[in-house]
């Protein structure tokens, strides 16, 4: 791989890792050797796993992530969407940890995705599954793909959090998300008395 790429894109060790996963990672090495700006499709499930979310979620989970917890793997952004590079197993756990919290069944009103405002489904792709990789060399904002990294791969062996991990970064994100208020809504048709001007 080129020496001269940016330490703020994919390194190479990153990009052998990430080619690990395809069924021809030197085919895919040799192609980012060429072209350093084209994404590629990988699959999951044995490399790795990831959990996609809606961008501005996705963007409140990786600030509990670095915030108040471990860290994050990879992490890119896709037409949309937050994709978090995660432990092989996480796609297949994941979903049954969400529903033993009742993720989205706490009160309000429910959407078209059966999920409570502020709190969107997550998309766990594993076994079975592919997702758009951005290329290597991306430069600052998506590039024609709609990819780009936001914590691009740098070793061989990145630490990706496990389901626990992820479970515990949404539960935060979400709960960062709602405002709670002690005092109950006020009723709009009640007469509203100023009494600062109590003697």
């Amino acid at each position: 791989m080129s020496s001269t790429w940016n330490a703020s894109h994919v390194t190479p060790d990153g990009a052998v890792w990430l080619a690990s996963a395809g069924t021809y990672p030197r085919s895919t090495l040799a192609l980012w050797e060429e072209r350093p700006d084209a994404p590629v499709v990988l699959p999951c499930g044995s490399v790795f796993d990831v959990v996609s979310a809606p961008a501005m979620f996705g963007r409140r989970m990786l600030d509990r992530l670095w915030d108040d917890g471990p860290g994050s793997g990879p992490v890119a952004e896709f037409r949309g969407r937050m994709l978090l590079f995660a432990a092989p197993g996480t796609a297949q756990r994941l979903p049954a940890l969400l529903e033993w919290e009742e993720w989205g069944k706490h009160g309000g009103d429910t959407g078209e995705t059966g999920r409570t405002g502020g709190v969107p489904p997550l998309l766990c792709h594993g076994t079975g599954d592919a997702v758009t990789v951005p290329a290597p060399a991306d430069d600052a904002s998506p590039s024609r793909s709609g990819a780009r990294w936001l914590v691009a791969p740098d070793t061989r062996q990145p630490w990706l959090p496990g389901p626990e991990v992820l479970l515990w970064a949404a539960v935060r994100a979400a709960r960062s998300a709602v405002r709670i208020s002690i005092f109950p809504p006020a009723d709009q048709g009640a007469k509203v008395y100023d009494v600062s001007r109590r003697r």
